[in-house]
């Protein structure tokens, strides 16, 4: 297994401390016990295919703040923000939950959900089978698995267990090595950030590299970096039609107002 970036290692490293506190409270079976209780989720990997079949299918970040570029916004209001970027044409929602580095909140994630009937991701550092039936519990419809944080057979575990509570897993890499490990898992959704974890750079060339390995039955989500209306012309040029998009809609007074004007101008004109 490749070296884990540093930030990550730092986050994941947290995130351990932090679910050894929260398991303390509920075991592992408890947990899973109640997660088979929940109603049926919203099918979060069937209406970003469904979407992307006719036009961009827009995953939209609920994100207050990030580790690099600290708080992106200061008037945080999930439940109207969800609402924007249901308007304005988005397929999902993803949720920020992770505290210490995102100033995010399981809150956060219900007050989006029950704000709209879109399918939404947990987006947080998953390290132990517990998170999984925990996002299930706090309402996530999609969890996020992130190949540089673990090896290929607990990759592979966590995304049976996924599957297990009902929930649809997106998988994020950013190198072809990774793409590779992905491509083990059942997983319909296969994440490319184009940010490079060592570095902090942000290169789309990343998603473009990886869209060849992605075979059809799979859907690639370009994730990080896209911020113009040619951003978006240039990964739709090589194929791909599903985007997570945060920071670029959380800057702007009406993030739903962004998102149209990035992915659907022509009906803004």
């Amino acid at each position: 297994m490749p070296e884990i970036p540093s930030i990550l290692r730092k986050i994941l490293d947290t995130k351990a401390e932090e679910v050894a506190h929260r398991r303390s409270r509920m075991t592992l079976q408890e947990a899973r016990a109640r997660a088979a209780d929940q109603p049926p989720a919203r099918g979060f990997a069937g209406r970003v295919q469904a979407v992307a079949e006719s036009g961009p299918a827009v995953i939209a970040e609920v994100k207050k703040a990030s580790p690099s570029a600290g708080v992106i916004r200061e008037d945080f209001r999930p439940a109207e923000i969800a609402r924007s970027y249901e308007a304005a044409g988005a397929a999902c929602l993803s949720v920020l939950t992770d505290e210490q580095y995102f100033q995010g909140s399981d809150a956060y994630l219900a007050e989006a959900r029950n704000a709209c009937a879109l399918p939404v991701l947990r987006k947080d550092f998953l390290v132990d089978p517990w998170q999984v039936f925990e996002s299930r519990l706090l309402g996530a419809d999609c969890v996020l698995l992130i190949v540089a944080a673990m090896g290929r057979d607990e990759l592979q575990e966590l995304d049976g267990l996924a599957r297990e509570a009902g929930l649809d897993v997106l998988v994020e890499v950013h190198t072809s090595r990774e793409a590779a490990d992905a491509l083990t898992t059942g997983a319909r959704l296969l994440g490319v950030n184009n940010r490079d974890l060592h570095t902090f750079t942000t290169d789309l060339g990343a998603s473009e590299r990886i869209r060849p390995l992605v075979p059809a039955e799979r859907t690639l989500v370009a994730e990080s970096g896209i911020h113009t209306v040619d951003d978006v012309a240039r990964l739709r040029a090589c194929g791909i039609d599903a985007f997570l998009v945060g920071e670029a809609f959380m800057r702007r007074e009406n993030p739903g107002s962004g998102l149209a004007e990035l992915f659907f101008p022509e009906e803004e004109a």
